[in-house]
């Protein structure tokens, strides 16, 4: 029985633990070949070690799949390349590349420092726009491919003292649209998936109080192996007419996100002074307003 995965090569980015370890080994067990990136970074992105790729190549090998390293970071145009080039030098081919390559550098506005904002926009940002350009020649060449991007609810609804990861997780989600437009014509597809996982990365939400302290319980629930159906499922020929959504995966539920659309509209024929945008458009406008929630508000039930 052929698997979804077979004959392609897939690049994964952060693929040494959590929810990119548990993606590249679905995507090895659906049949793809599968290149580990990772640096080896602490959470903050301090410091480098080959012990997770090397570990998740073992699993990968473990269970009869076939398996290479990169150790090049996405944050550089020039060792994002070298990723893409792993999978042509190893595998002879490239046909998904999954962006999950993530740092938290978590502050509240008023105290974020310029690094805290840069290394992060660095590694998820520019770094999947940096991974996703190097794959994009080889797309073209082979008129084929598709990209998952890992994008987060902190960025679709938000989250306190995360402007840096917020902003580059929304950033993710105009990128991906950009190119599932710009590519559509070489049959390039490109999405986002938002996962909920108990991982390092949710390791930092603060469990102080009694009711933080349940919301963590709750997602300690959700491990990340329930994220990678829904990635390899895009990355597979099953998802040729998706393009250009963001989806959620949440313990056993799946999500698709809206995108900003106009919700209200008012037309005056004289024009709008500032004071009857006050007086008039305010008030008809307000009822309609975002509130300002964040993604645990909205995400209150118990996971399923």
């Amino acid at each position: 029985m052929a698997r979804m995965l077979d004959g392609k090569v897939a690049a994964v980015t952060g693929a040494g633990g959590g929810i990119g370890r548990e993606i590249a080994i679905a995507m090895a067990r659906a049949g793809a070949k599968v290149i580990i990136n990772d640096i080896g970074a602490s959470l903050a992105g301090e410091g480098r070690s080959e012990s997770p790729a090397e570990e998740t190549k073992q699993l990968i090998e473990g269970a009869g799949g076939a398996a290479a390293i990169s150790t090049d970071s996405v944050a550089e145009w020039s060792s994002a390349q070298k990723i893409v080039q792993a999978a042509l030098d190893h595998f002879g081919g490239l046909d998904v590349v999954v962006n999950n390559a993530g740092v938290l550098r978590d502050q509240i506005f008023h105290r974020m420092t310029p690094e805290d904002w840069l290394t992060v926009i660095s590694v998820h940002l520019n770094g999947s726009f940096f991974v996703s350009r190097a794959a994009a020649d080889q797309y073209r060449k082979q008129e084929s491919g598709a990209f998952v991007h890992i994008t987060s609810t902190s960025g679709l609804i938000g989250n306190m003292g995360q402007a840096n990861y917020a902003s580059a997780k929304l950033g993710i989600t105009a990128l991906s649209k950009a190119i599932a437009i710009d590519m559509k014509r070489f049959n390039v597809r490109s999405n986002c998936l938002s996962p909920w996982a108990w991982s390092r990365m949710t390791q930092s939400i603060p469990a102080r109080t009694e009711e933080e302290r349940a919301r963590v319980a709750k997602i300690q629930q959700m491990t990340p192996d329930k994220n990678a159906p829904m990635a390899v499922f895009l990355a597979s020929d099953a998802a040729r007419d998706v393009t250009g959504q963001v989806f959620g995966t949440r313990m056993n539920e799946i999500y698709l996100f809206s995108s900003p659309r106009p919700v209200r509209s008012l037309h005056s024929a004289a024009g709008w002074t500032p004071e009857a945008i006050a007086e008039l458009a305010l008030p008809a406008l307000k009822p309609s307003f975002m509130p300002l929630d964040r993604s645990g508000d909205l995400f209150s039930w118990d996971p399923l």
